[in-house]
């Protein structure tokens, strides 16, 4: 894990909780206000995510701000 920069481990968090409460990117989108594009570039890493996008995302995923930067679980 030590190995992976931020962006990376956010992208993955991100699927992980997206895909526990399973929905798709295309749904996420639609609920956080954001382009289905953007959330696939988000969990590839290949997009530098703001703090307005990652606050949509966790309220959409229904957790803290700070859950979106626990990788404990990855």
């Amino acid at each position: 894990m030590a190995k992976d920069n931020i962006n990376v481990l956010f992208g993955r968090k991100v699927r992980l909780l997206r895909n526990k409460i399973n929905i798709s990117q295309e749904e996420l989108a639609h609920r956080s206000g954001l382009h289905r594009t953007y959330i696939g570039q988000v969990e590839r890493a290949e997009k530098n995510i703001s703090i307005k996008n990652i606050e949509k995302i966790a309220r959409t995923l229904e957790v803290h701000i700070a859950e979106l930067f626990n990788f404990n679980d990855l």
